[in-house]
C-alpha cells in the first residue's frame, strides 16, 4: 500500500518525526531493519526509552502510521527521511555504517521524483558525497535530476513542553535549488518555519555547531563550578545574576556530566581537529570523577569513610522527567563509588531496574526513608516529583549536583 512518507530508522531521531508527520495527516510508514522496534510499535509500545509515550504511539497507529521491516515499502513513497543513528567511533568520528545501510536499502527501490532527506548527524559533505554515491549507484538515478536530495539537521528537545516539532524551525540544504524547494515543501507541512541554507554542507555544519556549542558551554560552567567551590563562591547565584544581562550571555548550568544523544565531534574526517571541542570533552568527562571526589570529601568531613558508606543516588536519567538514560553520568558515578567500597542504591520514578557491571543496583521504594537511612544522598537529576525541600530535611547528608535545592539546604556542586 503506497504512503506519502517513509521514516527510515525508528529511534530517537525517527520516531518524533513520524509522530509529527502522522499528526499532520501525512500517510507515514516507519522502516527499520531491526524487527524489535517494529514489533514494539506494532503492539502499541514505545521501543525507545524517553522518546514517545504509549498513548502517543497508539494515537500514531490509529492515525494510520505503519511500522514495517519490509524494504519493498520504500519503493512506494514520495518522500524518504533517513534517521539512522551515527554514534561516535573509536577514532572520535561519527560511525556512518547505519546511514550507509539505510541508503542502500532505499537505493535498491528508489523511484524517480522521490525526495530523499537525511536528518542523522553526519560530517559536512556526507549528503553530497557518501549518501549521493550510494543512492545513485544503487538506483541508477541521478541526484538533482531524477530525484531530490537534501539535508536537514534533527532538532529535538525530548520532554520539552515549549519546543515541540511544529514550533522548532527546520533548516534545510538541498543539492540543487529545486531539491531545497522540494524539502521545504515537505517540512512546511510539519513546522511553522523553514530556513534555507546555502547547501547541504552548510546544513550539515549547522548540526555540528549546535551540538558543539552546547558541550563547550556546559564545559565552561563545569569548570566554573570546580573553581567556585575552591573559592567559596556560590556559582548558582553568579549564574542567576549573570543571566539578567540582556545581551552577550546565555545561561548554562553545571552538572555531574552531559548526557544526551547529540555527541560532540572534535574531529571531522581528515580535516583539522576542533581543539576547543576536544578540551571541552575532556572537562565534561571528568565531572563524574569530580562528583565522586566531592562525595568522598563530604563523607570524610562528617567522620565517615567512603568504604562501607551507604550512598543513595537520585535520578539516574540524563534529562528530568524522562526514562532516557543515554549518556547519563550515573553509571560511571556508581562504578566509581563501588570502587571506593560504598554500598550504592538508587531512586528514580522512571527507571524500575538498573544494573551496573551486570549487577542489580538496589532500588529504594520509599524515597524519604532511603534518604534518612543513607549516609549520603546525591541528587543527579531533579525529576519534577522530587520534593527537594522535604528531601533536604530527611537526608543525613545531601550533595546537589544540579543546584535545584533551596539555598542553604544542601551541599551544591
Amino acid at each position: 500500500m503506497p504512503a506519502d512518507l517513509a521514516v527510515v530508522g525508528l529511534g530517537h531521531h525517527g520516531l518524533p518525526l513520524a509522530q509529527a508527520a502522522t499528526a499532520a495527516g501525512i500517510d507515514t510508514i516507519g522502516y527499520d531493519t531491526d524487527p524489535r522496534p517494529v514489533a514494539e510499535l506494532s503492539a502499541g509500545r514505545s521501543p525507545v526509552d524517553g522518546s514517545l509515550t504509549v498513548p502517543e504511539i497508539r494515537r500514531m497507529l490509529s492515525g494510520g502510521f505503519r511500522p514495517t521491516t519490509d524494504p519493498a515499502e520504500l519503493g512506494r513513497v514520495r518522500t524518504a527521511v533517513l534517521c539512522a543513528p551515527t554514534p561516535l567511533g573509536p577514532d572520535h568520528t561519527l560511525d556512518l555504517t547505519a546511514v550507509t545501510d539505510a541508503a542502500r536499502a532505499l537505493a535498491a527501490r528508489l523511484r524517480p521524483h522521490t525526495t530523499v532527506l537525511l536528518e542523522s548527524p553526519v560530517p559536512p559533505g556526507t549528503t553530497e558525497g557518501l549518501l549521493r554515491d550510494v543512492l545513485e549507484t544503487g538506483s541508477g538515478l541521478r541526484a538533482g535530476r531524477d530525484f531530490h536530495l537534501a539535508y536537514s539537521p534533527g532538532r529535538l528537545d525530548p520532554g520539552s513542553r515549549t519546543h515541540g516539532f511544529a514550533g522548532t524551525p527546520k533548516v534545510i540544504g538541498g543539492l540543487t535549488p529545486a531539491c531545497t524547494e522540494s524539502a521545504a515543501a515537505f517540512y512546511g507541512r510539519l513546522t511553522d518555519k523553514v530556513v534555507r541554507a546555502r547547501g547541504p554542507r552548510e546544513a550539515e555544519t549547522v548540526k555540528l555547531l549546535e551540538t558543539n556549542f552546547r558541550h563547550v558551554n556546559i564545559a565552561l560552567v563545569n569548570e566554573m563550578a570546580v573553581l567556585c567551590h575552591e573559592l567559596g563562591v556560590d556559582l548558582w547565584d553568579v549564574i542567576r545574576c549573570a543571566e539578567t544581562k540582556p545581551f552577550g550571555f546565555q545561561a548554562f548550568r553545571p552538572g555531574p556530566g552531559v548526557g544526551g544523544h547529540g555527541v560532540p565531534v572534535d574531529t571531522v574526517g581528515a580535516h583539522r581537529p576542533l581543539r576547543l571541542v576536544e578540551l571541552a570533552g575532556q572537562v565534561n568527562e571528568r565531572m563524574p570523577q569530580y562528583v565522586v571526589q566531592r562525595a568522598a570529601t563530604l563523607l570524610n568531613e562528617h567522620g565517615k569513610s567512603a568504604r562501607g558508606a551507604r550512598v543513595l543516588l537520585l535520578g539516574i536519567t540524563y534529562k528530568p522527567d524522562l526514562p532516557d538514560r543515554q549518556g547519563s553520568p550515573a553509571d560511571e558515578i556508581a562504578r566509581r563509588l563501588m570502587d571506593l567500597g560504598a554500598a550504592v542504591s538508587y531512586h528514580d520514578p522512571h527507571i524500575p531496574d538498573w544494573r551496573v557491571r551486570d549487577l542489580p543496583v538496589p532500588r529504594a521504594d520509599s524515597l524519604y526513608e532511603a534518604a534518612a537511612h543513607a549516609d549520603l544522598t546525591v541528587l543527579l537529576q531533579q525529576h519534577r516529583t522530587y520534593d527537594l525541600q522535604g528531601l533536604a530535611v530527611k537526608a543525613q547528608l545531601l550533595l546537589d549536583t544540579r543546584g535545584a535545592t533551596p539555598t542553604g539546604t544542601a551541599h551544591r556542586l
